[in-house]
């Protein structure tokens, strides 16, 4: 297993991710992918350009979220495992399926959050979308969200 890729939410349960990720990587030697899926600009979504003081916050925000993720890059790498981080934007689902093929991922790993009957009926989950679509093992892991 030479590439194992993790798809972070830059919350307090990536923890739990990155313990498993990190559990396999040492034990494979793999290389470890760490990728945030950040929502895509609104121009993508059919909002237009807006106000500056929008794409300046958005601009903020991306650029927090990236320091993020090197933050979370190099505390693994201190530690002697090889990472990599990769913020991207647009829909979850199909950058994911994309970085998987791209970056020839043999494992992804993804947390699962509970949602509610409405949210999973009309917006669906993440996991299952991906299992419908990815032929390579992914490994769920169930999280808590905590306060």
């Amino acid at each position: 297993m030479k590439n194992i890729l993790i798809a972070l939410d830059l919350s307090a349960t990536d923890s739990h991710l990155l313990n498993y990720a990190s559990l396999m990587a040492e034990k494979f030697g793999s290389k470890l992918w760490l990728v945030h899926i950040a929502a895509p600009d609104p121009d993508f979504v059919g909002y237009g350009t807006g106000p500056i003081y929008i794409r300046d916050s958005r601009a903020k925000e991306l650029k927090e979220e990236h320091q993020q993720l090197m933050h979370i890059m190099d505390d693994l790498n201190a530690r002697s495992l090889h990472a990599e981080a990769l913020l991207i934007q647009g829909p979850t689902v199909e950058m994911l399926e994309l970085e998987v093929k791209k970056l020839g991922i043999d494992l992804l790993i993804i947390g699962s959050h509970r949602h509610g009957f409405f949210y999973e009926t009309f917006v669906g989950h993440t996991s299952t979308r991906l299992l419908k679509h990815l032929s390579i093992p992914v490994m769920i892991i169930p999280l808590k969200d905590e306060a």
